[in-house]
């Protein structure tokens, strides 16, 4: 029987806790749909046969495919169809930029909103996961043996993938847990940390090996894991961990974190947690510097953490922030404060030359100097300029500076051969082949901050070339 289409041009409310509640306490936001609300917002989507959606997908989901099963209330056939592309649906569905991916080239977005694609692939993995007990079935080994650097989005979908088609996949995780950038990058309240254990968890189920604790160029070297341990292809898939600072005077004061160090203490250590033994600065008025989506989540966090007043510090206008929009939302609803259009120039120090003094060291203000936009630059942006004579003071005792991540140079170091740009991302074709045989790479290695699905994007096209590879190697 045909599905009767729904033509209510907005999309079906995302239920979610109250502002005033929720910026107390580290649950998750969303609360997602109910069935009825799923199956309401399924009936939106015209069935394209063009498919624009998933052109706008990083892993081509079979988005009105799978939507047309949940409007039929098969949401295990949506499941399946989903999976035959994404080694990670519930966490897409939460954190992807669908405004700017799929949902932005929905034809009924045109005159109306789009079609909740990512509200609804929330809903189908979280229905599976919640009604699912048989575990997938385990593809024919084919002998062959890949390593994967880093157990971020990249590294994930990259293992699932070859596990898939019959690969003896072992992933090498420097942290004591898998998830990379899942895990201590990204709260609590906008991912809970089940979820990427349990997507985890479907990965093992596949026969892929999580070895943590691994620092690669440390413990093992890539060579030695080719040479030694018999790999016959690597895919790096090991982030941007490495935090950038403004280099102005103050920045070392205490009271100072990037927002790396403060998300991971959070997050991964759990310090928000009145039984965690992970210590993190309680402040009363918090400056974050930056505008993505990374600055939102340290000062959400911050505010949750206990702070009065929270300022997100931006050097461009509230138009130009890099944040998706509906974190910007959500931090406006829970009381963030947006200093927009102003750059530091001073971070200040409390009023005492006393080494035993409590304070001393400590960071009290930060000296701020208001900007105008002037003509783009090379990203396409309005460039920020200086208004000369505009200095004013923020009274803060805790900055977080949000200001991107570059690649950790450890493997760079440790890697004869391996190339890599002036910030140290590795440099990869559109195959993810480095410079150096059998070696792939992906992700924020390769292209610095971005995306989790672009990440994963990277982690597919690599599988299937390294499939390729080996298969070309052994024929």
């Amino acid at each position: 029987m045909p599905v009767k289409f729904n033509m209510n041009p907005k999309k079906n409310p995302m239920p979610s806790q109250d502002p005033n509640v929720r910026n107390k306490n580290f649950l998750e936001v969303t609360l997602g749909y109910t069935e009825e609300m799923a199956v309401d917002e399924a009936k939106r989507c015209l069935n394209c046969k063009n498919k624009p959606c998933v052109a706008g997908c990083p892993v081509n989901i079979h988005i009105p495919e799978f939507i047309q099963k949940v409007a039929e209330g098969d949401y295990e056939g949506a499941y399946q169809i989903i999976s035959l592309s994404s080694s990670l649906p519930a966490v897409c569905g939460r954190v992807c930029p669908q405004e700017t991916q799929c949902e932005g080239k929905c034809t009924r977005g045109i005159k109306g909103e789009p079609v909740g694609i990512g509200r609804l692939e929330r809903f189908v993995a979280d229905w599976h996961n919640a009604h699912c007990t048989t575990a997938p079935d385990k593809p024919q080994p084919n002998g062959h043996k890949v390593a994967i650097v880093g157990s971020g989005p990249a590294g994930l979908t990259c293992a699932g993938d070859l596990a898939k088609m019959g690969y003896d996949v072992t992933i090498f995780e420097a942290l004591h847990l898998a998830g990379g950038v899942l895990v201590y990058g990204i709260p609590e309240f906008r991912l809970p940390k089940a979820i990427v254990q349990k997507e985890v968890d479907n990965l093992k189920a596949l026969g892929v090996k999580v070895e943590t604790n691994m620092v690669i160029g440390r413990v093992l070297t890539i060579e030695e894991l080719k040479d030694e341990y018999g790999f016959e292809a690597v895919f790096i898939g090991s982030g941007a961990g490495l935090p950038r600072f403004m280099n102005i005077p103050g920045e070392n004061l205490k009271g100072v974190f990037s927002a790396n160090e403060f998300l991971t203490r959070s997050n991964l250590m759990k310090a928000y947690r009145d039984d965690s033994t992970t210590p993190i600065w309680h402040a009363k008025n918090v400056a974050v510097v930056g505008g993505g989506n990374v600055a939102m989540d340290a000062a959400r966090t911050a505010k949750r953490l206990g702070a009065e007043n929270v300022y997100i510090v931006y050097r461009r206008g509230m138009e130009e922030l890099p944040a998706r929009k509906e974190e910007v939302e959500h931090a406006e609803e829970e009381g963030i404060i947006f200093k927009t259009l102003c750059n530091p120039v001073e971070i200040t120090a409390a009023p005492t030359d006393n080494p035993r003094d409590p304070e001393y060291g400590t960071a009290v203000g930060m000296k701020c100097i208001r900007m105008e936009l002037g003509e783009p630059d090379a990203s396409g942006r309005r460039r920020p300029v200086e208004i000369p004579g505009s200095e004013f003071e923020m009274d803060v005792d805790c900055i977080i500076m949000s200001l991107g991540t570059s690649p950790n140079p450890l493997l760079k170091k440790t890697t004869p051969g391996l190339d890599t740009k002036k910030w140290g991302e590795i440099i990869a074709d559109e195959n993810g082949l480095t410079s150096i045989e059998g070696v792939y790479a992906g992700g924020d290695a390769v292209t610095g901050a971005a995306t989790v699905i672009l990440a994963m994007g990277a982690g597919k096209t690599a599988a299937a070339s390294i499939d390729k590879y080996i298969q070309s190697k052994n024929a």
